[in-house]
């Protein structure tokens, strides 16, 4: 009886991860991309896609039935303009960190696109009209987070 409980235990999602799947589910829009613990101006490609400048405005939509969604860029002459389809899921690490939102690159019909990679981003923040989404990276040696601040829609 112990270990049919431990079993079911480890297999289900808390009741944090669940909270935030639900308050994710929806449309959001991605207001700013700004950058935190280093000085200077910064440039990048994101999610290996396109630049900082062309997500400022994106949508993103959240199916959380089956865990799939999409962020959807403006055409311009720096940016590539389109859908681009992704299954995610709400994951809390075993130690305290906090919560994060994972989400690898699918197709139209949900196959995957992108060889098993993925992303995670730190929810720093989520309320029913706001989240905040941190990741991150090295430039130079030195960390970068990149601060990712959406509204709901």
């Amino acid at each position: 009886m112990a270990l049919s409980s431990f079993m079911m235990m480890s297999c289900s999602v808390s009741k944090n991860a669940k909270a935030q799947r639900n308050l994710l589910s929806g449309t959001w829009s991605l207001n700013n991309v700004s950058y935190e613990n280093n000085t200077g101006n910064f440039k990048s490609v994101i999610f290996n896609d396109a630049e900082d400048i062309c997500f400022e405005g994106s949508d993103w939509f959240f199916r959380d039935n089956n865990s799939t969604g999409r962020y959807t860029i403006s055409s311009s002459t720096l940016c590539q303009g389109g859908d681009r389809f992704f299954r995610w899921s709400v994951v809390e690490p075993s130690q305290n960190y906090s919560s994060q939102l994972q989400f690898k690159f699918i197709d139209e019909k949900r196959k995957d696109i992108s060889g098993g990679f993925g992303y995670r981003l730190t929810i720093a923040a989520i309320n029913e009209q706001a989240m905040t989404l941190k990741s991150n990276v090295t430039v130079d040696g030195e960390l970068v987070t990149i601060v990712y601040e959406f509204t709901k829609k």
